[in-house]
């Protein structure tokens, strides 16, 4: 269940400014879904009559779900195994045949096997020694499809998110979309990415202003069917009742204020005002998030992890039309001096244990879930799926900050690395481009994270990539890179 009023926690104006996209929730994630349709089609929006095919025009997804395996998933121990190179690269996994003929996965993501057939491999992205190979600089480039500025270079993962930075692809969708009627255009789960200390960049609207922030969702190993959004909690026994009548004052103060202030600035904190109190007074919006509603053999089905509840979450989220959600991987405390990882696929140490006994089955049983459950709902033509990272693992195994080859760790690897892509009019069961036989770099039909994000904006019907700063700046959302049209 999603918690919006605990009895005791915090609330302030800041609050508002994190709300982005939200009015009211509806009851049920289906009626939720129907009353978006119903209210976009009298008015008369869309982009290129999302989910429809128009006369000459494209199917277009009306959703996309991100996968973000935090830290850097090893490329060559799971999706572009290296089966014949030497045995200090190659490792010690052995790739399987799937339901797809042609492509080969690890042995030890055996359910995600059987959903081969519904997967696009893109086994040739690299940065092309445009990032710093750390994270923030990866976060960035993969999550915003841009390349990092030399602020990365020098700052590192101390470099903070910066209001002129570019904009997530989340936030491009949730500006480009009609706002949905009851729930965000883009939310965010279990977590903020590296909040507080290294907070990561590029997961934000930036300049395309707080308004199109995505909604982010906490939620915790140790409760994983319970979610909160910390941003929107209210202190203290404070009712609902309450927070109206706190409204009709707010408001008060504010006519006041807006004869001495008067800029882009105050118009987001406005907007965000009606849409968070909508949102906290809502009697409704427990039970749009309510896994515990799902039956029993579904939520089986994605497992009782993190992960596989927010997995499950993400698809009830489009179900009920919301344009992007991203799911980020949830730290294990409990890996971060096994796997030298921070708790995440950042295995610098105990590569091989770590993914075989932790991070590959918490992966393998939910995703292979989620697009199996899409399938059979009707859904996976009509969201796109993707699966990514800030980076690959260095194929060469042997991190020196772990003791070297009897660390058996594998370090940060920006030059090469894959992307998984299905539904949204992908036609599965395909690989596109490839790396060298080390799986080091890129080597048929190499792309970078612009030639992505293209292709991710088309999928999604957004062709049309212009916008305007938070002081009405006409500029352009991506000048570079190319829609992957092959794999549609």
């Amino acid at each position: 269940m999603l918690s919006f009023i605990p009895p005791h926690v915090s609330f302030d104006r800041r609050a508002f400014l994190l709300a982005g996209g939200l009015s009211c929730f509806g009851a049920d994630i289906a009626g939720s879904a129907m009353a978006c349709a119903a209210e976009r089609a009298a008015r008369g929006e869309g982009v290129a009559a999302a989910g429809e095919i128009g006369s000459g025009r494209r199917k277009i997804a009306k959703s996309a779900i991100m996968i973000w395996l935090s830290g850097g998933a090893s490329h060559i121990d799971t999706w572009d195994m290296k089966p014949n190179a030497p045995l200090e690269y190659r490792g010690e996994f052995h790739p399987v045949a799937t339901s797809a003929p042609g492509i080969e996965l690890c042995e030890h993501l055996p359910h995600l096997a059987k959903q081969a057939h519904h997967l696009a491999v893109v086994r040739s992205l690299g940065d092309f020694h445009r990032g710093t190979g750390d994270h923030h600089a990866g976060y960035y480039t993969n999550l915003t499809g841009h390349s990092p500025d030399p602020t990365f270079h020098r700052l590192l993962n101390a470099r903070t998110p910066y209001p002129t930075d570019w904009p997530s692809m989340a936030s491009v969708v949730a500006m480009k979309r009609p706002p949905h009627p009851s729930l965000p255009n883009a939310i965010t789960l279990p977590q903020k990415e590296g909040a507080p200390e290294y907070t990561r960049p590029g997961q934000f609207a930036a300049r395309l202003g707080i308004e199109y922030d995505p909604l982010f969702v906490d939620g915790s190993r140790a409760k994983p069917l319970d979610f909160t959004v910390p941003a929107l909690t209210l202190q203290g026994k404070i009712t609902r009742e309450q927070v109206a009548s706190r409204r009709e004052l707010l408001a008060t103060l504010d006519r006041a204020q807006q004869s001495a202030e008067q800029s882009p600035a105050l118009s987001d904190y406005q907007k965000h005002q009606l849409k968070a109190f909508s949102l906290l007074t809502s009697s409704e919006a427990k039970s749009a998030f309510d896994i515990g509603s799902e039956p029993e053999s579904v939520r089986q089905k994605y497992g009782s992890s993190i992960t596989g509840t927010s997995m499950l979450m993400a698809r009830r989220l489009v179900e009920a039309g919301v344009p992007f959600v991203t799911v980020f991987w949830k730290e294990n405390k409990e890996l971060d001096k096994l796997c030298k990882s921070g708790g995440g696929w950042d295995t610098h140490g105990n590569n091989f244990h770590c993914l075989k006994e932790r991070l590959l089955p918490e992966f393998d049983q939910p995703f292979a879930a989620l697009l199996d459950d899409l399938h059979q709902r009707g859904l996976l033509d009509e969201t796109l799926v993707i699966v990514s990272s800030e980076m690959g693992r260095r194929p060469k195994i042997g991190d020196p900050r772990s003791g070297g080859v009897s660390g058996a760790g594998r370090d940060h690897w920006t030059h090469g690395m894959s992307t998984l892509l299905a539904g949204g009019g992908i036609q599965g069961g395909q690989v596109y481009g490839s790396t060298d036989k080390l799986a080091e770099y890129p080597k048929d039909n190499p792309v970078g994270a612009e030639h992505i994000a293209r292709t991710v904006f088309h999928s999604l019907g957004i062709d049309d990539l212009m916008a305007k700063d938070r002081e009405g700046r006409p500029f352009h959302l991506m000048d570079e890179g190319r829609v992957l049209t092959e794999l549609f």
